[in-house]
């Protein structure tokens, strides 16, 4: 709009203002002596009018040099006697009457024109604050979706965060060490540990009550530790709900500190795993079970061994018995003799009936029970309950047992299982086997405190690409295996913190070998 009003021109240059203030009088003067308009006697008007622009285009300055310059012009063309400079007393009022109006109008017009620029200033000054205005409120409202959408993103994560700790059964939470106070209990834990979430958070003793009382004091150590060393923590408990429910719950927690290194807090996480101790104790149950099935299906296969090797003492007690009724029923009783027959009697009953104890010990159910036993005795009861097959196949049992052993916590029926697996399978392998038939039982302690225990034969072999796969599930290279000997077997190794691994021997056979945690105690 500035521009297309030429009253609203910016002012020109210094140098042009005054030579608006020249032309605009000089222009002033022509026309009013031009004798066709007849404004000889008006010139007043068009003097001013000089001023006027002069003021208004080039302010204070030009404004002055206009009037001055038309009062100069007034004075020489206008007032009598005209063209002459000398005084004038008579037209003095006259003249000051049109110099005070020059200047009157000239500071009055510059007057008008600040106060023109000052409003179209102030305007353009509004316009610009408008636009700003605009602009933040813009910004704002942006700024104002954007929070509408971050929110809604959380509330989103916040009800993903929900369903996911209630299906997974883990509640989150954070607590102050000062004071032990809950700063933050969600929703699923409130749900894991029956607590009302609409009440106030449950203090440190309230909720240290739903805690089993056999498990409090390993609680209060892991969280005393915890602050002590402001470190993460993690630990397993069970919980007792006021209507007698038992809960296993999982508790993982981690440190928090200020800028100081101050520990102030912990947050973490109480995940119930009461489903899945109950599937490992039914994974345990059906895993002793099967265990039980392996070894009762093993002495179904060694019935007609077992039954040869019960019956050597019971005949030989039957004989015994025979021969002491016959020092008793002569003429002459011969007591001593009877006495060793009679000795003898009982020495092949007890062999009967240690035979008989190892068999109703290898079918027996119940849990498992480790205490320290002498491997090397082990592996001679095995030897001795494995006699008839090895007698069967001709087979030739080699033992290099180390002697002074350490013992070993384990579980000696679970041994025995493992040892007369890896036994039978060597008489399998050797039984239709062409010359030397050897199996060959050793026993070492290792530098790492470990006791190796290998069984040998002189059977086919392994080939390399089995070596591992036989440890597979239902994986066998018998015609009627079961593929889970080897299996379990290396489960009951690997729970008593061994190894199991079998290898080729040279120039045929294979190897089986496994490691046992050793005790520091040296059998008596």
């Amino acid at each position: 709009m500035a521009r297309s009003n030429p009253l609203l021109w910016p002012k020109p240059a210094a140098i042009w203002s005054y030579w608006i203030a020249v032309v605009s009088v000089g222009a002033a003067l022509v026309i009013s002596r031009w004798p066709t308009l007849h404004l000889q006697d008006a010139p007043v008007s068009l003097f001013l009018c000089a001023v006027i622009l002069s003021a208004w285009f080039g302010g204070v300055w030009p404004g002055l040099l206009a009037a001055a310059l038309s009062a100069l012009a007034f004075y020489f063309y206008f007032l009598p006697p005209i063209h002459s400079l000398h005084a004038k007393p008579e037209e003095i009022p006259r003249f000051a009457i049109f110099m005070v109006s020059a200047l009157f109008v000239g500071l009055l017009v510059v007057a008008q024109r600040s106060a023109t620029e000052s409003l179209r200033r102030a305007r353009d000054d509004l316009k610009g604050t408008v636009q700003e205005l605009q602009t933040t409120n813009e910004v704002l409202q942006a700024a104002s979706r954007e929070r509408e959408r971050a929110q809604e993103s959380l509330r989103r994560s916040e009800n993903y965060l929900a369903e996911a700790q209630r299906l997974t059964h883990t509640g989150s939470w954070v607590w102050q060490v000062a004071g032990r106070n809950a700063l933050h209990l969600s929703d699923e834990w409130y749900r894991l540990y029956g607590f009302a979430s609409e009440k106030d958070p449950p203090t440190w003793e309230e909720r240290l009550e739903r805690i089993h009382p056999e498990d409090r004091a390993k609680w209060q150590e892991a969280i005393d530790r915890a602050i002590a060393e402001a470190s993460d923590y993690e630990v397993e408990v069970r919980i007792l709900l006021p209507d007698g429910t038992v809960k296993f719950i999982h508790t993982v927690g981690h440190p928090v500190l200020n800028a100081s290194g101050e520990l102030v807090e912990f947050v973490g996480s109480s995940t119930d795993v009461t489903e899945r101790k109950r599937a490992e104790e039914s994974l345990r149950q059906a895993q002793a079970d099967l265990v039980r099935v392996s070894r009762v299906t093993t002495l179904g296969e060694l019935s007609a061994s077992l039954a040869h090797e019960v019956n050597q003492p019971i005949a030989a007690a039957s004989t015994n018995a025979n021969t002491c009724l016959r020092w008793l029923a002569g003429d002459t009783p011969n007591i001593e003799e009877a006495r060793l027959a009679a000795m003898r009697i009982v020495k092949d009953t007890k062999r009967a009936a240690e035979i008989t104890r190892r068999v109703r010990q290898l079918f027996r159910k119940g849990a498992s029970q480790r205490d320290l036993v002498d491997v090397n005795e082990i592996i001679r009861e095995m030897i001795v309950l494995l006699r008839g097959e090895t007698t069967r196949y001709n087979i030739l049992v080699g033992t290099h047992l180390t002697t002074d052993l350490p013992l070993v916590m384990a579980d000696r029926v679970q041994l025995q299982q493992v040892l007369m697996n890896l036994m039978v399978n060597g008489i399998e392998a050797m039984k239709d086997a062409d010359g030397t038939r050897e199996l060959a039982i050793g026993s070492k302690r290792m530098e790492s405190e470990q006791i190796v225990v290998s069984v040998s034969d002189s059977g086919m072999g392994l080939p390399p690409e089995h070596t591992e796969q036989i440890f597979n599930a239902f994986f066998t290279t018998k015609p009627h295996g079961t593929g889970m000997g080897l299996r379990i077997s290396r489960s009951i190794i690997e729970s008593h913190g061994g190894r199991l691994w079998a290898a080729d021997n040279s120039p045929r056979g294979a190897s089986f070998s496994f490691t046992l945690p050793s005790n520091t105690e040296a059998p008596d």
